[in-house]
């Protein structure tokens, strides 16, 4: 009975079923995983049974002793009143046991202590109640069945032929059978109750895990956009800086246009390089120790169309910002660069950030400022946070926006990812000022430090 129970609700709930069900398994499930038919199916037959037992029963009396009303009219109907309901006793629990018990009472208050096999319905509408309906519900059924052992009890003894002794046998007998079922019934209710509790986890686990994957994909295309904006606006903003600039200058200096274009090959090469790396994490997705949060190593591979994906190499960090000043330069940036305080080697995650900052705010600088903006690059080493600051006397604070860019977007991103305080807006006086304020790891935690030289 117990492991039936529990097979039942399992497949009911769709829970701790994982093999495909064998024969016998799918038999045992079958009415739970049918319910209506199946209480409709045992309504019938219960029904059908009872009423060939009061036919039966009336047909075996002597001629003499038969009475339509109590041996024919009583039984029938209450058979039918008690035992139909079953078809919705779990549907409907509290109307089905109701009716139930309402035509037992029924027979008992006509003068007929049992029916028999109906009377069997009622310890069934008793478990169903208990089982699947409300506390409220299922008390009053138990307290009815009580009392409906008492009155069956009283009614054996004022008929005629059957002494007191045996009335309360009766009484005992009939009150023990309500209580086993009683029992099993709230233990089976106690065992719905958990298996609930368990589909109603599983399915907020599920739920929540959905999520996450939700959040992980959604933070992931958010990283893969940061990173492709970085690369590819930053290096077509020079390419662009370049070859307007080369341009112009073709005509007085030829020299300057070919340094332009040497900076347009070297750029554009840099860019391929790290698009390449970028399509190989894509394609492959293996972690890399030396690489950013987040970001992963690409393996040799060879891409569509015949472009292979470049070998991993370390992100850049703050010790790369000489570089970055020195390609704006060549983009005829008036740059100045200044360094304070103790340099010393920073977490990859952190030096890109710092580094993706800086290059973000330099091409907003190229793209925003205006012609020949001065622009003076700080970066001060505290204790435990390093600044980075990078202002111009440029119009950038005034330029038309398209409304489609991402940088600022993006850096304010990027500080938020690692606990850092950026600040960007127009300086008093005219210009734009950026100020990212980035906590580190504290001195004594660094194993060296090395210099980083200004210029």
């Amino acid at each position: 009975m117990w492991f039936v129970c529990n097979m039942n609700t399992a497949v009911a709930y769709g829970i701790g079923v994982t093999e495909s069900p064998s024969t016998l398994t799918r038999l045992v499930t079958w009415p739970d995983r049918h319910r209506a038919q199946f209480d409709a199916i045992l309504a019938l037959v219960v029904t059908a049974f009872s009423l060939l037992a009061v036919v039966s029963n009336a047909a075996s009396l002597p001629a003499d002793a038969k009475s339509t009303f109590t041996d024919y009219v009583i039984p029938i109907a209450a058979t039918l009143v008690i035992c139909v309901p079953l078809a919705f006793r779990r549907s409907h629990p509290t109307l089905a046991s109701a009716l139930t018990y309402s035509g037992a009472l029924a027979h008992m208050l006509a003068g007929v202590p049992l029916v028999f096999t109906a009377d069997l319905a009622v310890p069934m509408a008793l478990f169903a109640v208990t089982a699947y309906g409300t506390k409220r519900a299922y008390t009053i059924a138990a307290i009815g069945a009580g009392a409906g052992s008492v009155m069956v009890a009283v009614l054996f003894a004022g008929t005629a032929g059957y002494s007191a002794a045996l009335a309360v046998f009766v009484a005992i007998f009939v009150g023990l059978i309500f209580a086993a079922v009683f029992a099993f019934a709230l233990v089976r209710r106690s065992r719905l109750a958990e298996i609930s509790q368990l589909a109603a986890r599983a399915k907020t686990l599920e739920q929540e895990r959905d999520a996450q994957a939700v959040q992980a994909a959604s933070n992931e295309r958010t990283r893969i956009a940061r990173e492709m904006h970085d690369i590819i606006a930053h290096s077509l903003t020079v390419l662009i800086a370049q070859a307007d600039g080369g341009r112009y200058a073709a005509a007085a200096d030829p020299q300057a246009a070919v340094r332009s274009l040497e900076t347009i090959g070297e750029v554009g090469r840099a860019a391929l390089a790290d698009v390449r790396r970028l399509l190989g994490v894509l394609r492959d997705g293996t972690p890399d120790e030396s690489a950013a949060p987040g970001s992963f190593a690409a393996p040799d591979a060879t891409m569509a169309g015949g472009l292979g994906v470049a070998p991993t190499s370390p992100q850049p960090g703050v010790e790369g910002l000489t570089e970055l000043i020195e390609q704006m330069r060549t983009a005829r940036l008036r740059v100045s660069y200044a360094v304070t305080g103790r340099a010393r080697r920073l977490p990859p995650g952190i030096g890109l950030m710092a580094y993706r900052i800086c290059q973000e705010s330099l091409t907003n600088v190229l793209k925003h400022a205006g012609p020949d903006p001065a622009v003076s690059v700080l970066v001060a080493w505290g204790a435990s946070s390093i600044t980075i600051e990078v202002s111009d006397d440029g119009r950038g604070a005034s330029a038309p926006s398209d409304g489609v860019g991402h940088g600022v977007i993006g850096m304010r991103e990027r500080a938020a990812m690692i606990g850092a305080n950026l600040q960007a807006g127009p300086k008093p006086g005219g210009g734009y000022r950026v100020r990212c304020v980035i906590p580190v790891p504290t001195e004594r935690s660094q194993p060296q430090s090395e210099e980083i030289p200004s210029l």
